[in-house]
């Protein structure tokens, strides 16, 4: 075990290595973020902030010899980083997992060579490739960038042959990924913990709802039967093993209505490290993902993740900022909220600034009284 009084590094700035790292140095670790912007959220808490590349030797070689275990925050750090720091010091998760869920194409073969449930997809890496696509599938479907995608980002819905070819060329021919649309009655997530010892422990399902591409509410635990959730739970917890993954996972699902009426879940993706719809688990849940980050990266025993309070998260857009100031106090006067902002000094539409949690009794209480509050956001 890594005991408390260590050092650990973060590869990566945003407000998940911000809550991070506030989780770590409650428990007593020291944290060195390495991150090239000079305002990242994550070092107004961290001991130390390497302000430079992630490629960057110097930067790496300070990780490698003053850490005692290495972790990321983002899916995109360089996997070459990754796997150097692997070789000389505890790097959790490892490169090889990174580096699948960091890449749509891995991703999704990883998933259905390996028995997971997944919508028809197909490959597109050249203009050869768009002919035996649109073959394969049908229309509408989301064309989506291989790597660099996120929050509804390098993302587009194709409704014919010519407007799939259209949209690869103005994407400059990058690698692709073509997914059937499909029949979707809501979007849940799985978030998870495992350890290096193989141990797992698992949060409730969280349901999504997203808007513009970008996370706006989850609902924990998700309006789903006790039968799907579990389900949800089983295949996020096999496909961590698969991955021989340690860290906190997410994994997203699509649940869809199958030909017999029954509901499907598919996967959607995963997300190596913790995850905006696990927020919830800072206010309501006995452990949160973010010291269940701490706890996997040290060797420590997972703590338990039972959810205590019925929660609803809701994501704080730039929108709602004014001259850099969130616009409305609604928020706090309600004893129910907590409020959670991330540091960051510029606001931007669509940029993440922070969240909030209600907190209720029953979950449609939690949702109604969530839903009032963000009415009420300019």
């Amino acid at each position: 075990m890594i005991l408390p009084g260590n050092t650990l590094g973060l590869l990566g700035g945003g407000q998940l290595g911000r809550m991070f790292t506030a989780a770590a140095r409650t428990m007593g670790y020291e944290v060195i973020v390495l991150d090239p912007d000079p305002l990242s959220p994550a070092a107004h808490f961290a001991t130390e902030h390497l302000c430079a590349d992630f490629h960057d030797q110097s930067a790496l070689e300070q990780l490698a010899k003053r850490c005692a275990a290495v972790t990321t925050e983002f899916e995109n750090p360089p996997a070459d980083s990754l796997a150097w720091l692997e070789q000389r010091v505890p790097v959790r998760p490892g490169a090889n997992a990174v580096a699948i869920a960091q890449d749509r194409m891995r991703e999704k073969i990883f998933f259905a060579e390996n028995g997971f449930p997944v919508g028809p997809f197909a490959i597109i890496q050249s203009q050869a490739d768009i002919e035996t696509a649109g073959r394969a599938l049908q229309f509408p479907a989301i064309l989506k960038t291989a790597r660099f995608g996120y929050d509804g980002k390098g993302q587009a819905r194709v409704s014919s042959l010519e407007a799939l070819r259209e949209t690869f060329l103005s994407w400059r021919a990058v690698p692709c990924v073509l997914e059937q649309l499909l029949p979707l009655k809501l979007e849940v997530s799985v978030v998870l913990a495992r350890g290096e010892d193989g141990a797992i422990a698992t949060f409730p399902a969280a349901e999504n709802r997203h808007e513009n591409g970008i996370l706006d509410i989850s609902i924990a635990p998700a309006r789903i039967s006790a039968q799907l959730a579990a389900q949800a739970q089983d295949i996020a917890e096999r496909l961590a093993a698969k991955l021989d993954y340690c860290g906190v996972l997410a994994v997203e699902f699509f649940v869809v209505e199958s030909e017999d009426g029954k509901e499907q879940l598919l996967i959607n993706e995963i997300a190596p490290r913790p995850h905006n719809s696990g927020h919830y688990t800072i206010d309501a849940c006995r452990t949160s993902q973010f010291e269940q980050q701490v706890r996997s990266l040290c060797g420590l025993p997972l703590g338990p993740t039972t959810q205590h309070t019925p929660a609803v998260m809701v994501n704080l857009l730039g929108d709602v900022w004014k001259n850099n100031v969130l616009a409305s106090v609604k928020i706090l006067q309600d004893p129910n909220v907590k409020l959670h902002l991330y540091g960051k000094r510029e606001a931007r539409v669509g940029r993440k600034m922070g969240h909030y949690t209600l907190l209720a009794n029953d979950i449609e209480g939690a949702l109604g009284a969530a839903l009032e509050i963000k009415r009420h956001l300019i």
